[in-house]
């Protein structure tokens, strides 16, 4: 069975904001607070104009509740970081606490993360400085720009999870 494929497209009147469609489902969406590119940098704040498959995803397993997806869901333990210093050799990689090189908080207090889907985004193929941490999660109040990620409301996410698999596309145009 060919994976499904997730389209985000740009909402007219902002460039952070976007449109997600999976099949009938219609919702909106935050992106980069840059907006979108095809030369993403490390830091630009842009989301990566491109096609991304889904690989698995992380939850926050006091948070939300059970969550219904083929798509595999760890659960975020407190020493898990993502590594986003482009010169270390774990970057772009889900690392354990301590660890002194740059990264980012799975288990964020602002509840980002409590879904978060890991985008093939400089993953199988890493590059220095190309973006690390492109995920699909939930978005902050307002639909507030991501730093290049793709975010949704909860409600919405656990109208789309049942659909995500691994391999699933998110093309962003």
């Amino acid at each position: 069975m060919t994976p499904s494929t997730i389209m985000v497209r740009p909402a007219p009147g902002r460039k952070s904001r976007a449109i997600v469609r999976l099949g009938a489902i219609t919702v909106p969406a935050a992106i980069g607070r840059s907006g979108r590119t095809v030369m993403k940098r490390e830091g630009d704040g842009a989301t990566p104009i491109a096609s991304m498959r889904l690989i698995s995803g992380f939850r926050r397993g006091e948070r939300n509740g059970r969550l219904v997806t083929p798509l595999s869901i760890r659960r975020i333990r407190p020493d898990m970081l993502w590594c986003d210093q482009s010169g270390s050799a774990s970057y772009n990689r889900l690392v354990r606490a301590p660890f002194s090189a740059s990264h980012e908080e799975m288990r964020r207090s602002d509840g980002l993360y409590d879904v978060c889907l890991v985008m093939d985004w400089n993953i199988s193929s890493r590059a220095r400085n190309r973006g690390s941490a492109i995920f699909f999660h939930l978005i902050r109040p307002d639909y507030e720009p991501t730093a290049g990620c793709v975010a949704v409301s909860l409600r919405d996410m656990r109208r789309l999870l049942p659909h995500l698999r691994k391999g699933t596309i998110v093309r962003v145009v």
